[in-house]
């Protein structure tokens, strides 16, 4: 996949707390990766071989927060592209001194395209994606036939990728293009209990107070 892939976000304005910024000044060492193009070396950028997570879109890094430590045995690259949720984020690594969690501030679908090896993820989240609700720019939303080959061949056999939205026609188009997708199996897609292990959201929380239904759906890598 070489030509550029559609952006499927919204640049978001935003101001940098002082704490932020210093988070983003002091600890992009330990815990950022670096800009390129260049293949990432799993074991190398956690230090040990463990299963590996990519999150695409993770806020104010709340949530990835929650899961890191819940589960340190796992390890995550959280991507984002706003510049307030990195420092964030980062700023809560470095206070809670957890070393499982890599950040990239970019484009996490990118990044899942340039720099992941093939069949090197145990797994890939996608918690409340921008659903571009408006006819004219459904072209916009992330989860579509390209994206679910990719998924596929980025995922090991038997890693799952997790998708949560509280927009009903998203739902339907992912559980859609997720079960045509030869490389995966839908396992699940549809409104269901909250998983215990999937924090909930700020997105997830204002959607519920509209009385939106959440949907959490699942597929597996074929393999």
């Amino acid at each position: 996949m070489t030509e550029p892939l559609t952006r499927t976000y919204k640049l978001r304005s935003g101001r940098i707390t002082p704490g932020q910024q210093r988070a983003l000044d002091s600890f992009a060492d330990r815990f950022a990766i670096p800009p390129g193009d260049v293949l990432l070396d799993l074991p190398a950028l956690f230090q040990r071989e463990a299963p590996v997570v990519l999150e695409i879109g993770f806020g104010m890094g709340g949530t990835t927060l929650e899961m890191a430590r819940a589960d340190p045995s796992t390890c995550i690259i959280a991507a984002d592209v706003h510049v307030p949720g990195v420092g964030a984020l980062l700023r809560g690594l470095h206070e809670q001194d957890l070393d499982n969690v890599r950040v990239l501030h970019g484009d996490g679908a990118e990044l899942l395209a340039r720099r992941i090896p093939p069949a090197s993820l145990a797994g890939i989240r996608l918690y409340f994606p921008d659903p571009w609700p408006k006819a004219r720019h459904v072209k916009r939303r992330l989860v579509d036939a390209r994206f679910a080959a990719l998924a596929a061949s980025k995922l090991a056999p038997g890693g799952r990728l997790h998708c949560a939205t509280d927009w009903a026609p998203y739902a339907a188009q992912m559980v859609e293009v997720l079960d045509a997708e030869p490389g995966l199996v839908l396992e699940y897609g549809g409104p269901v209990e909250r998983p215990e292990w999937r924090p909930v959201t700020k997105y997830e929380a204002r959607g519920r107070a509209k009385g939106h239904e959440v949907a959490d759906i699942f597929a597996v890598r074929n393999g």
